[in-house]
């Protein structure tokens, strides 16, 4: 291999290492294929990269798909040697109209931030503004005590007796994909929250099928978590870590980080929206009484055909409201326990993780090792909860 030939594979290299592609498919897919040395010398057309690496293939007159991706890849690189790799003596580079990573040697200087894209600084400082408000609320959460509960009287009820102790736990807190809409312009004007579009791999694939918007929806990588469920945490995060017998046996995940293999080796507990299950979806609903209605609000009892549908989405400050709080535990096919604290909105979510943490409710949930989910009505005013009761407690 020759001296050029080593670098530029050592610069492919550090860009994967450093998780500037994010979690986008098509990204990685992209780079990955420019990358590959078996294209070196080889003159890749439009169409090539449509059908290699998007599998599909394009009318060159309208779809812009390839272009806007690759234009993306452009910024990333440029996101890289503007960041951690500032100090590289190369740069990967995609000259102007090819197809094709280029190796060109880095400017003496570091490059000056105004050459990054325009938006990329607003974008970002907006997104870790928004993950530092969801990992304060977290920390805060996971470390504090509870509020002055006896934990190993209520982590001995069925609901929390033996979890943890014959494998390891995961807390998967419910989160969401958020995008940004640049409205036609260079920066990102407002942040936009879609049900089918759950991860950079979505926004990929949907953005395939409706080319108009290719350049105006913009992946920026982030995730949130409801408030409601940071709330939670601070009820449940106690309750587990005792009843795993140590806070070493506890991990914390997002739902969009859970894969199938830890849900088969590890005792799961889910704190969240009804919406952000995710992967624990058809598990959850499988062996449920109840099915998701017309939305993920609403909740429809598969035995009488009654819908049960939360009005805490749109309700304001002083208003008084209806939420739904939902609470169940089974095994899976592994052994492992499950256990899922969860509300259609806040306050449900809020309510189901103060009943989690009440030893007079758990008393009513069932012996232990037992299957049950019970349906809570959770009466609020705006963003709070102020009681609850169980709708229907199925065994």
């Amino acid at each position: 291999m020759s001296a050029r030939s080593e670098a530029l594979a050592t610069q492919v290299a550090r860009v994967r290492e450093s998780g500037v592609l994010g979690r986008s498919q098509g990204l990685s897919r992209l780079f990955d294929y420019l990358a590959d040395p078996a294209h070196a010398g080889r003159t890749l057309r439009e169409a090539d990269v449509a059908q290699d690496v998007f599998g599909r293939t394009i009318d060159l007159s309208g779809d812009a798909s390839v272009r806007v991706y690759v234009h993306r890849l452009r910024r990333k690189l440029d996101d890289f040697y503007a960041g951690p790799g500032a100090g590289e003596p190369y740069r990967l580079v995609i000259p102007v109209g090819d197809y094709r990573l280029d190796l060109a040697e880095a400017p003496n200087a570091t490059a000056p931030s105004g050459m990054r894209s325009r938006w990329v600084w607003p974008a970002a400082a907006a997104a870790a503004l928004l993950l530092a408000l969801n990992a304060g609320a977290w920390w805060l959460m996971a470390s504090h005590d509870g509020p002055g509960r006896e934990l190993a009287h209520v982590t001995a009820s069925p609901l929390w007796a033996g979890l943890g102790r014959e494998r390891p736990v995961i807390v998967v807190v419910g989160d969401y994909y958020i995008f940004g809409d640049t409205e036609g312009g260079e920066a990102p004007a407002r942040m936009i929250r879609a049900f089918d579009i759950n991860s950079p791999a979505d926004l990929d694939a949907w953005l395939l099928d409706n080319p108009a918007f290719q350049g105006r929806y913009v992946d920026l990588d982030t995730w949130y978590t409801p408030v409601g469920a940071t709330v939670a945490l601070r009820e449940v995060m106690p309750l587990v870590r005792q009843a795993a017998a140590g806070p070493d046996r506890v991990k914390v995940i997002t739902a969009s980080r859970l894969t199938p293999d830890q849900m088969k080796t590890a005792d799961i507990v889910y704190v969240g929206y009804l919406s952000g299950l995710r992967l624990l979806q058809t598990p959850v609903f499988e062996r449920s009484r109840y099915a998701i209605g017309a939305t993920y609000d609403e909740l429809v009892d598969r035995k009488t055909g009654e819908a049960y549908a939360s009005s805490a989405g749109p309700a304001s400050g002083d208003r008084p409201n209806r939420d739904y709080g939902y609470i169940a535990a089974f095994r899976g096919p592994a052994g492992n326990r499950f256990v899922i604290i969860a509300g259609a909105r806040d306050i449900g979510v809020i309510q189901a993780a103060e009943l989690v943490a009440d030893a007079d409710a758990l008393r009513a949930m069932g012996p232990a090792g037992a299957a049950f989910e019970t349906l809570y009505e959770v009466d609020g005013v705006g963003r709070t909860n102020v009681g609850a009761r169980p709708v229907v407690a199925s065994r």
